[in-house]
């Protein structure tokens, strides 16, 4: 059984902004990682990876990308931003 995705309202916002090709793409990544997520074999083409101790990322679109924490109860969206910031946020250490 797959554990429920929870999109924070900062990544909706986000999402709304996007263009409409970008938030197709975002969408099929998003239902891919509800099914894939903890099976390797199957979510090896979003590009997930594991950033922290519950914390990866996800390819969402070629220059766009997923942060998302894996928590007991379910799969939490906390940003999406491009390559670039995400790797800063990964040098700060500071999650949303």
């Amino acid at each position: 059984m797959t554990k429920p995705l929870i999109i924070t309202a900062g990544v909706q916002r986000r999402l709304a902004d996007l263009l409409p090709e970008e938030k197709r793409q975002c969408a099929v990544a998003l239902l891919e990682l509800c099914e894939a997520f903890g099976r390797p074999h199957v979510h090896s083409g979003l590009g997930v990876r594991k950033l922290l101790p519950g914390v990866f990322e996800c390819r969402a679109t070629i220059s766009l990308r997923f942060v998302f924490r894996d928590t007991q109860d379910a799969e939490v969206v906390v940003f999406l931003r491009d390559l670039d910031e995400v790797q800063a946020l990964i040098r700060s250490r500071r999650f949303p």
